[in-house]
């Protein structure tokens, strides 16, 4: 399994300096590679680089987990096979003959309801203007920022947290997103309210950001991490008297779902979203869907209408 490992090593390297893929990434594909070696060994197999030995991984995989996680791990193994053809390790893939495809059930992405999303901006609010502390007060500054900008944009929360101060223009309106793959989006901040909020944040905390380098800070001047989000909006829907558990991925899904039901075109919020495949984008369509499903049963004016047939 060595040359495996050396394999696997040099690839793991190529992916960090030459793709310059994140270390979110970089951790899945060590994680599903090391489990793939870990499988060769307790194969005993020699030929850790055949077709046969990847098509037993893989019905293991399927044994152990959920379609989409299984989905990932095959990606990561594809990736570096074909890496290890590119290098000429390999004169044949493996992969060229094998079915890795596979039905997987279409999760519908879980939305937040407009009126649910502005009880619970109202509420984020109401808690600043009732804070009793300076310390609480910039809290709320700097949470009602937090959620404005999730639901404004639609990005990320790891684009969230990982926002530098230049990244937003101010004077154009403008923010800067890194997503996925390093790939670059520009997107406009039009709402004014969305603007104060960014603008009071940075003002109330531009001693910490300094200090920081990252837009979002918390109480120890470093970054903002995911969970600290995580653990504040669960905060803010319990004083809400919100039910429906809420993550800050749903606030993506929401601004995505909200859009196509004001009928904007799906090709701009591939765009807006970062998304490189209009497929990703197209989930959006079957949740708007079944709006318009209980739109047509429940609110039609035909339901109201009292016809006499005889």
């Amino acid at each position: 399994m060595k040359t495996l490992d050396n394999y696997i090593n040099t690839y793991l390297e190529y992916c960090k300096f030459r793709k310059r893929l994140d270390t979110k990434t970089l951790k899945a594909y060590t994680i599903d590679l090391k489990q793939y070696t870990d499988f060769c060994i307790s194969l005993l197999s020699t030929d850790s680089l055949s077709r046969n030995t990847i098509d037993q991984f893989i019905t293991t995989l399927h044994k152990q987990y959920k379609p989409k996680t299984v989905k990932r791990k095959i990606a990561t193994l594809k990736a570096f096979f074909h890496y290890l053809e590119y290098i000429d390790i390999l004169s044949v893939n493996p992969f060229s003959k094998l079915d890795t495809r596979f039905r997987e059930p279409k999760l519908l992405p879980r939305t937040i309801p407009a009126h649910i999303i502005q009880n619970f901006l109202n509420t984020l609010y109401f808690q600043k203007e009732r804070a009793t502390t300076e310390y609480q007060r910039k809290c709320c500054i700097r949470d009602i920022a937090v959620i404005e900008l999730l639901f404004a944009t639609g990005m990320r929360i790891s684009e969230l947290c990982t926002l530098q101060p230049g990244n937003i223009d101010f004077t154009n309106n403008t923010i800067l997103i890194y997503g996925k793959g390093s790939k670059e989006r520009i997107l406009q901040i039009g709402n004014p309210d969305v603007l104060d909020a960014l603008s009071l944040y940075r003002k109330t905390f531009h001693k910490d950001i300094k200090i920081c380098g990252y837009f979002f800070v918390n109480r120890l001047q470093h970054r903002l991490s995911d969970q600290s989000v995580r653990y504040m909006i669960n905060h803010y829907a319990n004083l809400a008297g919100i039910e429906q558990h809420i993550t800050p991925h749903m606030f993506r899904h929401s601004f995505a779902t909200l859009l196509l039901e004001q009928n904007v075109d799906i090709r701009y919020i591939q765009k807006i979203l970062g998304h490189s495949s209009i497929n990703t984008t197209e989930i959006y369509t079957h949740v708007s869907n079944v709006k318009q499903k209980d739109i047509l049963f429940h609110k039609h004016p035909r339901n109201k209408m009292e016809v006499i047939k005889g």
